[in-house]
């Protein structure tokens, strides 16, 4: 781990392997496969190989294919979801981070099987089980998608 100028650790890059250590997804609903960086308490950048592939080119759309927005948005929530519990320790704890809120989402590429869609999300806010992201999804330093959201981290659902 190397000290940034603001004295928080940055950590990366991180393989698949503590990735799925640090998320509860599997596929075909794991949207991040690599973390390139990761700036405790501040900020990630995490990259999605898109592939021809995913089971979601099948049928969104035939004869063109496109990745849908939403699981763009699900992508930088994911990445989200590594920075929160990497920056609060509690990656291996079995907490889940929820969805509470998505705003201001907009699509400004497609995008297609092929690309490494870059995932870059920071904190906006950050309480104890409460945090704010702002995120983007950028396709060769083009913005793709952007969104802010708000996440809850709580335990799993009993069973």
């Amino acid at each position: 781990m190397s000290e940034t100028e603001t004295g928080n650790a940055s950590i990366g890059p991180l393989d698949i392997q503590r990735v799925m250590a640090a998320l509860p997804h599997r596929y075909p609903m794991l949207l991040v496969d690599r973390v390139e960086e990761l700036v405790v308490d501040q900020r990630i950048v995490a990259i999605k190989a898109v592939s021809m592939n995913e089971e979601f080119f099948q049928g969104h759309f035939p004869g063109r294919p496109i990745m849908p927005g939403v699981l763009q948005v699900e992508a930088l929530a994911q990445a989200a979801g590594v920075l929160a519990v990497e920056s609060l320790g509690l990656a291996g704890s079995g907490k889940l981070v929820y969805f509470m809120s998505i705003d201001g989402v907009k699509f400004r590429k497609p995008v297609e099987p092929g690309v490494l869609l870059r995932l870059e999300v920071e904190f906006v806010q950050k309480r104890s089980r409460v945090c704010k992201f702002a995120g983007k999804a950028l396709l060769d330093g083009e913005v793709a998608t952007e969104c802010e959201f708000t996440a809850m981290i709580a335990d799993p659902p009993k069973a």
